[in-house]
């Protein structure tokens, strides 16, 4: 398969990526938490979904303060998860049945019970005292900027021992590395070839836009050093390997994303970005007070992504992740049209040029979890941002309200697996409630139903293996102010794929432009079949289809 510049395309170009969050996915031992043997028992699940890679949050070695990503020892499978010898197996049997498995490659910071942490604080003289970053005391005695962390409060912790700060942009359990020591970045790229030459496919980088972080100078995301740092990892890790690496990068911008993934940068394959995300939250509140649906502000943001990268780097497509809520509670009905909605989403997503991820019960249709006391949440950062919200006034129903609809707990109840207790998760009691709902959402119920949301996800990962289309065809949206309406097209030479969805939960009547009023095979669609674009089309509740052209006839 050529790109249109003539060369091959990547093989990572042609996949699809399912995210697992390791917790949340298969517990074989009854312990309430999902581990790597569970995962392995679900390989053929994923091979019969058509998956090329899986994507596995943090399995190491770590307290928990933030479920992994406070990571205690880089080369230790943490207990629960399993072993070294589990993760080999998982890598050997995914591979056997053609998938690769990418690690979270977590760097900006480590767990405060980290061997380098534990030196760092014991003396100002320690070799590792400059592996983070550190700062006397404001005149005041207080803390050395104002910075805020992520989670709430400030991004500053005394050490009464050293009486100096430490910076940590999330919990105060995850103190940030500081990248400007080249020992530091010595045994971080030690520690990622290990993995590497282990037979890995490749890394997702968490919040690597932050690694280049000035705070003197009140940079924290996209420093100045941030490219020279991506580039320097490239060399001594991953740039000699044919592997995956995707960013994940809050501050990128379209420009910007070229600089990770242009193809003479020597950096990353791509980057996750979240603008269609954030502009979906209140600017005061963020995510805790998020904003109505507006799909004329979310088109715009990705029109803006597929033009940016027409031609060079490369988009990650995603609605759903960890951090994220459920796509059909998000963006469509999780309610009165589920099933439509859901199909409408990944229709919509898949077709467009970018490499596809999918969050675990994405592809069953998994919808946000209705808690209704804050008892029932895990998150660390729901739990901290409660109290802050509850100090400034808010009231606690008015919180749990906007942390049911974007709180990171939604995404991590247990996989539906059947109707049995837990939703098949576990034998035990699991660690988070599993959705009430698993009785009728589950994986059981959707094998057993060609019609099903699983049985689309898997006509559209197919698609996007055999159709040069769909990985390099030329993206061009139509009706970029419709309010109900999404509607674009992807060309390669003669080939022509029409995509329209409707968004709204209404009969929606829509008037094409005349250049793609037309005819063909239909490719997917989640009611019947469509053959034929004329100049007016009706459309039902949260309709989706693609239909082929055959060129050559217009209506």
């Amino acid at each position: 398969m050529l790109d249109r510049t003539g060369s091959h395309a990547k093989w990572w170009q042609n996949t699809t990526v399912y995210q697992i969050y390791p917790r949340s996915f298969a517990d074989s031992d009854g312990d309430g938490i999902g581990d790597l043997r569970g995962i392995i028992s679900r390989l053929d699940y994923l091979e019969a979904l058509g998956i090329g890679v899986v994507w596995l949050s943090p399995i190491f070695r770590s307290p928990m303060d933030d479920n992994g990503y406070d990571i205690s020892d880089y080369q230790v499978i943490a207990p629960e998860f399993g072993t070294l010898e589990d993760f080999d197996t998982l890598v050997r049997e995914a591979k056997a049945r053609g998938i690769g498995i990418i690690l979270d490659l977590v760097v900006n910071h480590t767990s405060d019970a980290h061997p380098w942490f534990l030196d760092a604080r014991s003396s100002r003289t320690s070799r590792y005292r400059d592996f983070y970053v550190w700062r006397p005391p404001a005149p005041d005695g207080g803390c050395p900027t104002q910075l805020q962390s992520v989670f709430g409060g400030s991004a500053w912790t005394l050490d009464e021992a050293g009486e100096e700060y430490y910076l940590h942009q999330f919990s105060k359990r995850q103190p940030d590395l500081n990248w400007e020591n080249p020992a530091l970045r010595a045994e971080i790229y030690r520690m990622m070839n290990w993995w590497l030459d282990r037979g890995i496919a490749g890394f997702r980088m968490d919040v690597i836009d932050l690694i280049g972080k000035q705070v003197d100078r009140g940079i924290t995301a996209d420093g100045p050093q941030l490219h020279r740092l991506i580039q320097e990892m490239n060399r001594e890790t991953f740039g000699r390997r044919d592997v995956l690496t995707v960013g994940e990068a809050w501050s990128a911008t379209p420009s910007s994303a070229l600089l990770y993934s242009g193809r003479d940068r020597n950096e990353l394959s791509m980057v996750f970005q979240f603008e269609h995300v954030s502009q979906q939250w209140d600017e005061m509140r963020g995510k805790w007070k998020p904003k109505p649906f507006d799909l004329v502000a979310l088109k715009r943001v990705l029109n803006r992504w597929q033009t940016a990268l027409a031609d060079d780097g490369w988009n990650s497509l995603f609605w759903g992740n960890h951090d994220l809520p459920r796509a059909v509670s998000q963006y469509g009905d999780d309610k009165g049209f589920r099933v439509e909605s859901a199909k409408m989403l990944a229709t919509v997503l898949h077709l467009m040029k970018g490499t596809p991820f999918v969050y675990q019960g994405e592809e069953i249709g998994m919808t946000n979890v209705p808690f209704t006391s804050i008892e029932q949440f895990r998150d660390i950062e729901t739990l901290n941002m409660h109290r802050l919200h509850l100090e400034a006034g808010l009231a606690s129903a008015d919180f749990i309200r906007g942390a049911n609809a974007n709180g990171r707990d939604n995404a991590r109840t247990p996989m539906q697996w059947s109707a049995a207790p837990h939703g098949g998760f576990t034998t035990g009691t699991p660690w988070i409630e599993a959705n009430a709902n698993h009785a009728t959402i589950n994986v059981e119920a959707s094998l057993a139903d060609e019609t099903s949301i699983w049985s689309h996800y898997r006509k559209l990962v197919a698609l996007r293996k055999s159709s040069p289309v769909v990985v390099l065809g030329r993206y061009r949206s139509y009706l970029a102010e419709h309010k109900s309406c999404l509607v674009y097209s992807r060309t390669l030479g003669a080939q022509r794929i029409i995509v329209v969805a409707n968004f709204s939960p209404m009969l929606t009547t829509v008037d094409l432009p005349e250049e793609i009023r037309t005819e063909g095979e239909s490719l997917i669609s989640n009611y019947d079949p469509v053959l034929r674009l004329g100049k007016a089309i009706s459309l039902k509740p949260f309709e989706a289809f693609a239909v082929l052209e055959n060129k050559g006839r217009t209506v």
